[in-house]
């Protein structure tokens, strides 16, 4: 990382994603964008930065062994020159409860299923939108034995510990965990090195 971090050559797009200048151009013409202040807001940068996160998490579900999904109106976002439905190991949601459950999950960014094809682990990628929906969306949800994340940058924590105080949510507050987007880089990261460990053997 220290080596790609100081290469003059090379130019950071997102944590754990680092591109050469000399494909910049091209990187930029396939909607992969260097996040910065003047653009951070922009319509393509926040949904390559969705799309970025929302694939770390079904690649890091995988080589964990979990059945992974995504929703259907995401499949044929781009993650890394490839769309997010190649990526999911789970194409058609499992019915794994009453037919309502299974609707309200269908819009949920990642779920990790078990071995038995049951929800593991709702995550929810805040990256511009409110907070306060994706609580709704587990509060819906709160009688699965599942754990649940909402994934967002470090710098909208406070956002996210303020809202799960709501009385509305009282239920959920002790199961929802914040997840930054430096740490899920590094949990992939790990996995990526375990994986490539275990084959090496």
């Amino acid at each position: 990382r220290r080596i790609v971090q100081l290469r003059k050559e090379i130019y950071r797009i997102k944590p754990g994603l680092y591109g050469l200048v000399s494909k910049k151009a091209e990187n930029e013409a396939r909607g992969v964008i260097a996040e910065t202040e003047k653009n951070k807001d922009s319509v393509e940068v926040t949904a390559f930065g969705h799309t970025y996160y929302q694939g770390l998490l079904l690649q890091v579900g995988s080589l964990r062994d979990h059945g992974c999904w995504c929703p259907n109106q995401d499949k044929n976002r781009i993650f890394l020159g490839k769309p997010l439905g190649s990526v999911r190991t789970i194409h058609e949601l499992p019915a794994f409860s009453y037919a309502h459950f299974v609707q309200r999950s269908t819009t949920i960014d990642v779920i990790w299923f078990n071995q038995r094809k049951m929800p593991h682990t709702f995550f929810e990628v805040e990256y511009s939108t409110d907070i306060q929906n994706s609580l709704l969306k587990f509060n819906d949800l709160q009688d699965f034995h599942v754990r649940m994340f909402i994934v967002s940058d470090v710098k909208r924590q406070k956002e996210y510990e303020q809202k799960i105080k709501y009385s509305s949510f009282s239920d959920i507050s002790g199961r929802v965990s914040f997840l930054g987007y430096d740490w899920l880089v590094k949990q992939y990261e790990h996995e990526i090195e375990v994986s490539q460990a275990t084959v090496a053997l």
